[in-house]
């Protein structure tokens, strides 16, 4: 069954938070598709401008180098028409003060919530996450959890994702957002 297009009056991109793991890119992807808008990952052209993999750029330059090129990489896509699409961002951008507040300010930002074991399941067989090579994934990301939850949970709309279809998830994220649209208006 082919999925429907959905009209929600936002005139502002919605920008994905959380973890890695948590689906911020496929649920993204299938999000402004359901939409019919654009969607940018940001980790991908942060890997354009550079030319080099997040990866790469973790090793050369260091996290501190990273996080000052996902600033202006983000900055980059709200400046850049159209207004509406979704924006899935790396799961550091939104703890960085600037990003977070100009993504609060500028954005609706949806934060995708997992617990470890779904976060540990869905990173174990990848190598594109820096913070995770060569380590006890299950304990770093239990760091994380701990570091990063409090911040997240500061996102418009919170979405618990499961291990279930992508298309449930996403199903529960257009809810929440019609929910927040109609709620509190387009701000």
């Amino acid at each position: 069954m082919p999925l429907m297009k959905e009209n929600i009056n936002l005139d502002k991109p919605i920008v994905m938070v959380g973890l890695m793991g948590a689906g911020k890119t496929s649920v993204g992807r299938a999000l402004a598709r359901r939409l019919g808008i654009p969607f940018v990952d940001s980790d991908k052209e942060i890997e354009a401008a550079a030319g080099c993999s997040v990866v790469d750029i973790f090793s050369l330059y260091g996290e501190a180098e990273f996080r000052r090129a996902e600033q202006r990489v983000v900055e980059r896509l709200f400046d850049t028409p159209p207004a509406r699409k979704v924006i899935s961002t790396g799961e550091g951008a939104f703890i960085t003060p600037a990003v977070r507040e100009m993504v609060l300010r500028r954005a609706l930002s949806v934060w995708l919530r997992a617990d470890l074991d779904l976060l540990v399941k869905r990173t174990n067989f990848r190598n594109t996450r820096p913070q995770l090579l060569h380590t006890d994934s299950r304990k770093i990301l239990a760091q994380l959890i701990d570091e990063r939850y409090d911040i997240y949970a500061t996102a418009d709309i919170t979405v618990e994702t499961r291990d279930e279809s992508l298309r449930k998830t996403l199903d529960k994220v257009v809810d929440a957002i019609k929910k927040y649209v109609n709620e509190n208006g387009e701000k």
